[in-house]
């Protein structure tokens, strides 16, 4: 028989067989239990670089497949700032120019009117650069007229009758006038000889280019005051003058002027809205005279009346706004400003580029002054 003797079981590890499988562990279990737990963490983070990326491109992967449900969000736009608003156009201003100023298209103006002009006047305002002529009036207004007149029509110059002297005179026969007489020059052959003149005298002979049909004997005219009228030194004629057909002006007080020298005007653009404005001004002038005139009305001087309305692209008054009085100004003369409004109305439709520049209507002010 045979026997088979087990071999003897294996007893715990010496540090001598430790040291073969990690020689640079430590014998103090102190230390090498720090070894070992660093060892671990190194680890740990060496296999998360390597596999983090490969995880994070799964969870997207099953993100996509899989989107979250009910999932909202709000997105806030921030507001520019607002832009700052353009500058508003300059508003058109109406003038009443001269009409007696030669025409000249002003440089740069925002004055309308029914001409050209440019500023100019008699006596120059030293540096100065007015749209306006220096005037002097009222510090209370805007300036707006430079020049006064009268909205009636001129009369016809009316000759003055001749006085009886003149008138006897003037059905007198005239006196036969005849010119002088030419000079024939008579000369002979001979170089040495003696030449003649010889001429025919004629009666009543004349320093004329011809000859007057007339009477042998009569009043001697001559020739340059024969067509002229007599002048009788007891009788002058009236002195002609020269009408401004422009309404009666109330002048604003304008200390600055202007350096260019000529005939008094303003600088003034024409337009189809400066023409409008003129005509409507001068009806409205000529009917409160009327109404002023008709009825007798007095008013004490220094009073003024404000009348604001609205004025449609048809020409017609949709309403009136207002009306403002300076105190002590009667009823009468109150209602005769907005008469002499309403009653011309309508006074014609706008043109078109009226209507593209003004709209369709127009708020108005006049201001009506007792003088």
């Amino acid at each position: 028989m045979s026997q088979d003797l087990a071999p003897p079981p294996p007893g715990p590890p010496t540090s001598k067989s430790r040291r073969r499988l990690a020689p640079w562990l430590s014998e103090k279990p102190e230390t090498r239990s720090i070894q070992i737990g660093v060892l671990g963490t190194l680890l740990i983070h060496l296999l998360l670089l390597l596999f983090a990326p490969r995880l994070l491109r799964m969870d997207r992967g099953h993100a996509a497949a899989h989107p979250p449900a009910n999932r909202k969000f709000n997105i806030e736009l921030v507001p520019s700032p607002p832009k700052p608003p353009p500058p508003a156009p300059a508003r058109m201003k109406y003038v009443e120019a001269n009409p007696n100023a030669p025409e000249n298209i002003p440089d740069k103006t925002n004055n309308v009117s029914d001409r050209n002009q440019q500023v100019a006047q008699e006596k120059p305002a030293a540096k100065s650069k007015s749209d306006m002529p220096t005037t002097e009036g009222r510090k209370d207004i805007q300036p707006q007229q430079i020049v006064t007149g009268n909205l009636e029509k001129p009369q016809e110059f009316v000759p003055t009758p001749p006085t009886p002297a003149k008138a006897a005179l003037a059905q007198t026969p005239r006196r036969e006038q005849n010119p002088l007489a030419g000079i024939d020059k008579n000369q002979g052959s001979s170089p040495d000889g003696f030449a003649s003149n010889t001429g025919k005298i004629s009666d009543n002979q004349q320093l004329i280019p011809q000859r007057v049909d007339g009477e042998k004997s009569g009043p001697q005219f001559s020739n340059f005051s024969s067509g002229l009228p007599q002048i009788d030194p007891k009788h002058p004629q009236a002195r002609r003058q020269v009408e401004i057909h422009v309404r009666p002006a109330v002048f604003a007080e304008n200390k600055f002027g202007t350096a260019n020298v000529g005939v008094t005007a303003l600088d003034s653009r024409w337009s189809n809205y400066g023409v409008y404005m003129k005509r409507l001004t001068e009806a409205v002038q000529i009917q409160w005279d009327k109404i002023l005139d008709d009825s007798a009305i007095y008013q004490a001087p220094g009073n003024s009346v404000s009348v604001t309305f609205i004025l449609n692209s048809r020409g017609g008054i949709t309403r009136i706004v207002k009306e403002e009085h300076t105190d002590g100004t009667s009823d009468a003369a109150r209602q005769a400003c907005v008469a002499g409004i309403s009653i011309p109305a309508p006074y014609g439709p706008w043109t078109d580029d009226m209507i593209a520049a003004l709209g369709t209507q127009q708020e108005l002010t006049f201001t009506f002054y007792y003088q």
